[in-house]
Parts: C-alpha cells; sequence; structure tokens
C-alpha cells in the first residue's frame, strides 16, 4: 500500500534493483524494484528523457507535475496520491512514484456508492490543479479498498482544459469542508512557505496566477460543474 509512513527511505534512497517499461501510456513508464538494505519497494518511474513532446505542456516539465500535484494533496491533507519524489533514476532524473498494489479489474466504472465521497474530493482536487487526463483508470482501489489517484502529470496548465471521467456530482454543492480548505490555501499565497512553496516554485509563473484564480472561481461557484446527459451518483 501506499504511504508516506511505508518504506519512505527505500523511495529516496533506495538502489534500482530492476526496472520494466509497461506498455500503457505515450510516455515511457517502468516499473522498478528499489532496495535499501533488507527493505525492499515497487515504484512507478517517469524519466524526463522518457516524456513525449507535447503541443501544449512544456517540454520535460510532466514529471515535476506529477511531484507538484502529490505537493498539492499533501497541502490540502487530501490524502488520494502515492507518495511522489523527484530523484535520479537508471534513465535520468524523472518522478518516482509509491506502487499501489491494487485489482487492475477496478477503476472508476466498477466504483459503488461507497466511493462517491472520495470520488468528491479527487473532483475538486482535479478542479483546482486543472488535471487534463483523469482517465477511469487513473483511480485505483488498493488492497483495503482505499481510492487512490495516479497519472498527474497533465496538471497545472496556465488555460483551462479538465478533462475527466467524473461528472457525477455535476450541480451539486462542494461540501464545505473542501471549500474551507481552499479558502486556507488561497490566503498563502501571500506569503507561501513548505511545501506549498515548493509547488509554486515549480511552476511557471503564468500558471501560478492560474492556479490562484482557479482556486477563486471555485470558491465563488462552489458547486461540481457537469455535462448535460451524464450519470450521477445517488
Amino acid at each position: 500500500m501506499a504511504s508516506d509512513q511505508i518504506n519512505g527511505d527505500v523511495l529516496l534512497n533506495g538502489e534500482f534493483q530492476t526496472c520494466e517499461l509497461t506498455p500503457l501510456g505515450s510516455n515511457y513508464t517502468f516499473v522498478a524494484s528499489l532496495q535499501l538494505g533488507e527493505q525492499t519497494d515497487r515504484a512507478i518511474y517517469k524519466p524526463r528523457d522518457g516524456e513525449v513532446p507535447l503541443w501544449d505542456f512544456p517540454r520535460g516539465t510532466l514529471y515535476k507535475r506529477e511531484y507538484g500535484a502529490y505537493l498539492l494533496s499533501q497541502v490540502l491533507e487530501w490524502d488520494f496520491i502515492p507518495r511522489t519524489i523527484i530523484r535520479e533514476g537508471p534513465y535520468g532524473i524523472g518522478s518516482v512514484q509509491q506502487y499501489v498494489e491494487h485489482d487492475p479489474h477496478l477503476n472508476y466504472y466498477t466504483l459503488g456508492e461507497g466511493d462517491a465521497e472520495e470520488l468528491r474530493m479527487i473532483c475538486c482536487f482535479d478542479l483546482v490543479s486543472n488535471n487534463t487526463d483523469r482517465k477511469a483508470n487513473h483511480v485505483l482501489v488498493d488492497e483495503k479498498g482505499k481510492l487512490w489517484g495516479i497519472d498527474q502529470g497533465l496538471t497545472f496548465h496556465a488555460d483551462t482544459k479538465i478533462r475527466t471521467v467524473i461528472w457525477d456530482f455535476g450541480g451539486e454543492p462542494i461540501p464545505d469542508f473542501y471549500l474551507q480548505t481552499l479558502t486556507r490555501l488561497l490566503g498563502q499565497f501571500v506569503r507561501p512557505s513548505g511545501k506549498f512553496k515548493e509547488l509554486l516554485d515549480l511552476l511557471l509563473p503564468d500558471e501560478v496566477i492560474a492556479l490562484q484564480k482557479r482556486i477563486q472561481w471555485v470558491l465563488s461557484e462552489r458547486t461540481y460543474p457537469g455535462l448535460p446527459g451524464r450519470r450521477r451518483r445517488r
């Protein structure tokens, strides 16, 4: 299971033992095995040099956005992104993320009513981070039934580009808890520090401005956007 408390040192300092390319995705993504002393762990390694250039995202920045999304989830204390770091690997610098043990047959489309609250959190996060790539298989279910969100490389663009499969809550109020958290975050733009400053330092100046405006927009609208005809959880 992914957790900041489990094998964190292995993720940061472990030696790469194996590095197997996965067939999924357009960018080079590896399932890696790391070892530190007697501890071993698996991770997802996405090297910068394996990123396919995109016309609308600055080249060689997707690994930073993976890490930036993790930082944002930590600042918000919304625990759904596996621990993610930036470090050197066999194919150069990139993002390294704790591997989530999961059933590959379970994804967004197999979820039930009991998962709605966690999905509301992920949906709100995607609005703020401007996630342009929330596919069904980017929502994992671990061995204890907890939801995890992966593949956040296409985030934080200055232009609104939100693309997601999660339209269940269109027109519904965003829970006050999430709005209160975003209100506190908005106040940190005046004097950012810690993980939030680290996030802002990863982004381009216009992306920082856009992030602030998206938070203001969410706080102003206070409801989830929706698309006509999409199913909704009840």
